[in-house]
């Protein structure tokens, strides 16, 4: 009816990594923060972009980067904060929007953080696990993640442990200095209410449904990160609409 077509192009760090398709231990990943070039020339010439970057980096504290070539990856990476190397890859994804964008021709739409809810009550035992533990993200004593959660959380202004700030602060900081207009669709406080919108034990893994045994253990397999469909996602493309 538009003679319009739409695409999405998986690039979870928005530059490089090793991970992407061939590599999925997380231990194993490391991201090339200089260079979006191998996925760059697949935006080019679009009438919209919208772009996000975050659960992927959410790994570990630290994460492995690296500048110049994979050839010496496994010794040329260097370990840098989660946020410091957030903000160096999306620096180098806004250095090529300015460079490149005709603000004439492309929009360019940036959405903010989805939020993860796997936290409900249970606590840390030790450092380690603290990435994947944070106690009572809802008051859910008796909670298993995001599992038989019905009710969105109805405290005003909630935030979990799942959406990082300084990370959303990296994001604000490099847009604001960007010289092409981005607009910025902040889905993440919306989303945060959601408890109760996540997919669950009845989400799929390596491409099948989970059988009765995985679904019996939530605390191991349910889904907490992705989206029932329809659900909250739709928002997101209602606010997404508004813009256009």
């Amino acid at each position: 009816e538009y003679n319009a077509s739409i695409e999405f192009y998986w690039a979870p760090f928005l530059v490089e990594s090793n991970t992407e398709v061939n590599i999925l231990e997380p231990k194993k990943r490391i991201i090339k923060v200089d260079s979006v070039s191998k996925q760059s020339k697949n935006w080019e010439g679009a009438d919209i972009l919208a772009f996000n970057t975050y659960v992927w980096w959410m790994i570990g504290l630290r994460l492995k980067t690296l500048w110049g070539s994979f050839a010496n990856g496994e010794e040329g990476y260097a370990q840098l904060d989660t946020p410091v190397a957030y903000k160096i890859g999306l620096k180098t994804w806004a250095n090529w929007i300015d460079s490149t964008i005709n603000v004439n021709k492309t929009r360019v739409f940036f959405t903010t953080m989805s939020s993860i809810h796997s936290k409900s009550a249970s606590s840390p035992s030790s450092l380690s696990n603290l990435a994947f533990s944070r106690s009572k993200d809802w008051g859910r004593e008796d909670g298993l993640k995001c599992f038989n959660e019905t009710k969105p959380v109805m405290k005003k202004k909630f935030w979990g442990s799942g959406s990082n700030k300084d990370m959303m602060s990296v994001v604000a900081g490099v847009i604001n200095k960007m010289k092409v207009p981005v607009s910025v669709l902040n889905i993440t406080q919306l989303s945060e209410y959601r408890i109760d919108a996540h997919s669950s034990i009845y989400t799929e893994t390596g491409g099948r449904l989970l059988n009765d045994e995985e679904k019996a253990d939530p605390g191991r397999h349910a889904d907490c990160i992705h989206w029932c469909l329809p659900g909250v996602p739709d928002t997101w493309n209602q606010i997404f609409l508004a813009h256009l």
